[in-house]
């Protein structure tokens, strides 16, 4: 069975400094958090603080396609959990035609907040991430994985309106 739910905003991993996305159930008081990458967390949060840039990111690239060849977000499912690893499926229809294609939930969550498509976490998603290892290793402890975790961990809304894209 799929809870649904919502994203309820961004935090950094203190441990990892890893960006977390925190989906919460719409009626009820389950939680899921998920660790994400950094660009992936800067595409979340522009959408939350409603930034618009003057070029297209990517995720506004590829519903701006989507747009144009006549397909409809209809929901984004997390539907699995191994190895630490969070698995998500989009589900869409064209021309009658209802189709999924899988999709990291990080870019799952970004689409569906421009799609402003429902999303839907398992129960059995819920239950498995009570046993995730929260002491596993940030993957990318290289200066430049730590360089871009400072640039998002600074970033002010008020930021986004100062550069050309």
């Amino acid at each position: 069975m799929y809870k649904p739910m919502v994203i309820s905003g961004l935090t950094v991993d203190p441990v990892t400094n890893s960006p977390i996305v925190i989906l919460k159930e719409i009626d009820g008081e389950e939680t899921l958090p998920i660790w994400i990458g950094l660009l992936e967390a800067t595409a979340i949060a522009s959408e939350l603080e409603g930034i618009k840039f003057s070029r297209p990111m990517t995720h506004d690239l590829f519903r701006n396609f989507l747009e144009m060849v006549g397909v409809q977000i209809q929901k984004v499912e997390v539907c699995d959990l191994k190895d630490n690893t969070y698995f998500a499926i989009i589900h869409f229809s064209h021309e009658g035609r209802e189709m999924t294609i899988d999709a990291r939930p990080s870019d799952a969550l970004a689409v569906s907040l421009r799609a402003k498509a429902p999303i839907f976490v398992s129960d059995e998603v819920i239950r498995k991430s009570s046993q995730i290892d929260l002491k596993a290793e940030a993957q990318d402890k290289s200066e430049k994985g730590k360089k871009w975790q400072e640039i998002l961990e600074g970033l002010n809304p008020d930021d986004f309106g100062k550069y050309k894209m």
